[in-house]
């Protein structure tokens, strides 16, 4: 079954369930998502035509998995996006992993913590790499990188326990297409021995 993901206010996106807040020891391995359902097709795509750009992201879920493909433009903006809004509790966790694919383009994850610095909501992104086999890639919480409109601030670390929202994004500042993968999204947790 395939479905496929309109372009959508952020607004409209929907909220996802909590993780459980305080049940002590934490699975090591948290499943965010898995692209199975139907909930999961509650992702948009934001494209930078919000700011005078000219890239064009696109995505559909089908059997089990996320594809997030389109071409970017760098001229007048140089991303595309797709988002979800989420309320997530990923505190007692130490990251973010992804099983991807994709055609060898840099992408990032976005979380959202709801941070603001001098009025400006605060963009939480770290990036990683992408090969044409499927891949497991871990992205530790102390990896996220603070910007505003893609300059560099100090807003402190990310805040775990306070996830609003989770997306996907190319903005390697190469022209062309691209396309990515992913089977599943999970919190993950270093195993002390």
């Amino acid at each position: 079954m395939r479905i496929s993901i309109l372009i959508l206010a952020l607004a409209a996106l929907a909220v996802l369930p909590s993780a459980a807040q305080s049940s002590l020891p934490y699975p090591d391995n948290y499943v965010l998502y898995t692209f199975d359902t139907t909930d999961d097709a509650r992702w948009g795509i934001v494209n930078d035509g919000v700011m005078g750009g000219r890239s064009r992201g696109y995505g559909e879920i089908d059997e089990g998995k996320v594809r997030f493909f389109g071409e970017l433009v760098t001229r007048g903006g140089g991303f595309t996006s797709m988002r979800t809004r989420a309320s997530l509790n990923l505190s007692g966790y130490d990251g973010v992993e992804l099983r991807v694919r994709g055609n060898g383009r840099t992408f990032a994850i976005e979380l959202n913590d709801g941070t603001r610095f001098r009025g400006r909501n605060v963009s939480r992104r770290a990036s990683f790499e992408t090969n044409d086999e499927w891949t497991t890639v871990r992205v530790p919480f102390t990896a996220f990188r603070s910007s505003i409109f893609g300059q560099r601030v100090n807003a402190g670390p990310l805040e775990p326990s306070r996830i609003r929202s989770v997306g996907l994004y190319i903005l390697d500042g190469i022209d062309g297409p691209f396309e990515l993968e992913v089977d599943e999204i999970r919190a993950y947790r270093e195993i002390n021995i």
